[in-house]
């Protein structure tokens, strides 16, 4: 019987279980995955914590539920895999052998990394979203902050959800409105790039919703340290950006397992063919969603296009023959923008987000690169669907490689 063991429980992880159970035969193959927790959260949710829209409880169900019969669930630290031995090592001192390994286990924010940031402010005017925790804190400092000078902070790519300090900066922008104080908070959006966004005509669209909202955008800032006794910003060309309230997101890392291992990049990132997901370095590890170093977005739907074709990849890759099915890095994202509103991006490895119509052309229902309630249900809705179609690998009525119907070529200026 030859094994697999999937690294991490969660959105790629659950996808690529659910789907290689129905394709793997039960006699001939065991599947293990291997997570620290019980429970799954639903990470895109955490976006609308603090600000009322969703509770805590809303984003948690119980991992088991989640997983098919047929494939054992391990809950555990990971120490280390050694390849050499095709086997992890667990932090308890057990062991699992694998035939085939998929490392799944997604990337987290290090605030550490940053000289300051999780020093004496932290969890007080520093606050983070990116964690389940860290959500529910923000939404308690929200609930009774009177105002001031909120700075929305992005201290390098990549991240998850690269939308996500936008879409918050947005419903910030709203939530202050409705709350009648928007007159009391200044906002600035501070960032790495040398834009709102990574991608030139989403950017300049992006850029444009910020200057709209009386957001200031503070571009190119490449953190030095943060000073958490002047509560200020300091980047290494010695710009510096004052806050009352800052909402980071930290410096984005692999599994530190990996780095243990041997298996990543400097971010602990494993380099993967960007079109099968098979590891550079090792012919029977593949590494799947945010955990490998693809460059395109380290999102949800990534995972969930990838996975379509990484489950018949996979097949053809353990039966000897060359893998046909090529990801192109298809990646959409709602961005929620406040007021019962949202865009949707779509893009991949070759062309960027553009204007238009998806996914039917002509029809829509979601607008790209507009404002729309459509865009913003959307949004809503994918809560019902990650729970109860994308988790299960059940299919979905989307093309996993993008498509160029429906969109509209649109210059960007100097």
């Amino acid at each position: 019987m030859k094994r697999l063991v999937i690294l991490g429980g969660g959105t790629a992880g659950t996808i690529a279980a659910n789907r290689l159970r129905r394709r793997l035969g039960s006699a001939e193959w065991q599947i293990t995955v291997v997570d620290q927790s019980e429970s799954h959260y639903y990470q895109p949710g955490q976006l609308f914590v603090p600000f009322g829209i969703y509770r805590p409880a809303d984003l948690v169900k119980p991992r088991r539920r989640f997983l098919p019969a047929g494939v054992d669930l391990v809950i555990g630290e990971i120490d280390r895999v050694v390849p050499e031995d095709t086997t992890v090592r667990l932090v308890d001192g057990s062991e699992l052998g694998y035939d085939y390994l998929i490392i799944a286990t997604g990337t987290s924010p290090h605030p550490e990394e940053t000289p300051g940031m999780s020093e004496g402010e932290w969890g007080r005017s520093i606050h983070e979203f990116y964690t389940f925790a860290g959500a529910t804190a923000l939404a308690d400092k929200l609930a009774s902050w009177d105002g001031g000078r909120l700075v929305v902070h992005i201290v390098d790519m990549p991240i998850k959800c690269p939308v996500a300090p936008l879409e918050f900066t947005f419903l910030a922008d709203a939530f202050f409105t409705e709350q009648g104080m928007r007159d009391r908070v200044e906002m600035v959006f501070v960032t790495p790039l040398d834009g709102a966004f990574t991608k030139p005509v989403a950017s300049q669209h992006l850029g444009a919703m910020l200057e709209d909202r009386k957001v200031a955008l503070e571009t190119d800032f490449i953190v030095e340290r943060v000073d958490p006794e002047r509560k200020m910003l300091v980047s290494y060309d010695e710009r510096e950006v004052p806050f009352d309230l800052l909402v980071t997101v930290p410096l984005n890392m692999g599994a530190s397992y990996v780095a243990r291992s041997g298996l990543g990049d400097e971010l602990n990132y494993v380099p993967v063919d960007k079109q099968t997901m098979l590891s550079k370095a090792h012919d029977n590890i593949f590494a799947l969603g945010d955990a490998s170093d693809i460059p395109t977005s380290k999102a949800g739907s990534v995972a969930h296009f990838s996975l379509e074709l990484f489950e018949d990849n996979f097949v053809q890759h353990v039966h000897g023959r060359p893998m046909t099915r090529l990801f192109d890095g298809h990646a959409n994202c709602f961005i929620e923008s406040g007021g019962g509103k949202g865009l949707l991006i779509d893009f991949n490895y070759d062309t960027e987000p553009l204007p238009g119509l998806y996914p039917l052309p002509g029809l829509g229902p979601f607008k790209l690169l507009r404002e729309s309630e459509a865009n913003h249900w959307g949004k809503m809705m994918f809560r019902w669907v990650y729970w109860n179609l994308l988790l299960p690998g059940k299919e979905m009525p989307l093309e996993p490689l993008m498509s160029m119907a429906g969109k509209e070529l649109e210059d960007v200026g100097p």
